[in-house]
């Protein structure tokens, strides 16, 4: 098969195909090798663990059979966690750890605080956000030693000596009293830091013409939110939504240190860490833990379709049509 140039020659298709796909390859080698390394970074360090864990899950392997006498199981772990009278409450408990500091710490207060601290004078604003980067920056032991001397009994606790106890509240140990309340403030306030610090950069980022023009149009502080801002920050919205729910579902660490798993506060993610590496028996079931560690991803990955599906991934990620502008 031929084809007549502009310049009246014949050439065969075939060649003009080779060249367009070496043109291809030109183009894309550059953006190949910036990605490279994150690519690697992502394959070393996300994928060969998915993977073993998922291997891992479908064996008996615990401290009870060592490393030489385990075998395969297939989805025999599955089975057990779908029977076992722990997963529904466990389930429960995980699902309302998520979503109650995710909805009023994570993206609520940190909305707000973010709102707020560029609505103020810029030195006052970035003097109210650097204190509430201090949870975050403050070793994890601290963090939670602080909160339980906060609400720990009479006459040792703040909260009972200095407050409750002049309204006439009757001392107690808070923790024990409301762990959840502990446990979702404990770890809201770190994670509030964190969306508040993308929230505060997206919103100053807005074109100022933008604001401008709302305000002679005569739009009030909530309606330039509602129909200016929010709109503008939908990109930090669905980034800062699913990486903070991927880190709530996964992160144990401050309920670990505030209560152990104690007065029904054991997560999916605590309890997998209980039976494959921490136990009062001293029987580590790893297999089983990799098994729990395998939903969670599972769950993570549906999650984050979920929000990308949303937010509109596929329109954020679009570039400009020149029609539009």
């Amino acid at each position: 098969m031929t084809t007549a140039t502009t310049e009246g020659t014949v050439q065969p298709a075939a060649l003009q195909v080779r060249e367009s796909w070496g043109d291809t390859l030109r183009r894309a080698i550059g953006p190949l090798l910036f990605m490279a390394p994150a690519t690697l970074l992502v394959i070393v360090f996300f994928f060969v663990p998915v993977l073993i864990t998922v291997g891992l899950s479908a064996t008996d392997l615990s401290s009870a059979t060592g490393f030489q006498n385990w075998k395969w199981i297939g989805l025999e772990n599955y089975r057990r966690i779908a029977n076992n009278p722990q997963s529904g409450p466990i389930l429960w408990n995980t699902a309302k750890y998520v979503v109650l500091t995710l909805s009023l710490f994570n993206i609520g207060m940190a909305l707000v605080v973010a709102l707020l601290s560029v609505h103020i004078p810029r030195r006052a604003g970035f003097f109210f956000r650097a204190l509430w980067l201090l949870p975050r920056i403050t070793p994890s032991v601290v963090y939670i030693m602080m909160w339980k001397y906060i609400a720990a009994d009479a006459p040792y606790g703040i909260l009972n000596t200095h407050l409750l106890e002049p309204l006439g509240v009757e001392p107690t140990n808070w923790i024990p009293a409301q762990p959840w309340l502990f446990v979702v403030m404990t770890n809201g306030f770190i994670g509030a830091s964190f969306g508040m610090i993308i929230f505060t950069s997206a919103i100053e980022s807005i074109p100022r013409d933008y604001l401008i023009a709302a305000l002679v149009d005569g739009c009030s502080l909530l309606q330039r939110i509602r129909y200016v801002i929010l709109p503008m920050i939908r990109w930090p919205l669905l980034f800062v939504t699913t990486y903070q729910t991927l880190s709530l579902l996964t992160s144990f660490e401050y309920i670990l240190l505030l209560t152990d798993g104690q007065f029904n506060t054991e997560v999916w993610s605590l309890w997998a860490y209980h039976r494959a590496l921490n136990n009062y028996w001293g029987n580590f079931q790893w297999g089983f833990g990799a098994a729990l560690a395998t939903v969670l991803v599972a769950v993570g990955i549906v999650l984050a379709i979920i929000y990308m599906r949303y937010f509109q991934f596929n329109e954020l990620v679009q570039e400009p049509k020149i029609e539009a502008l």
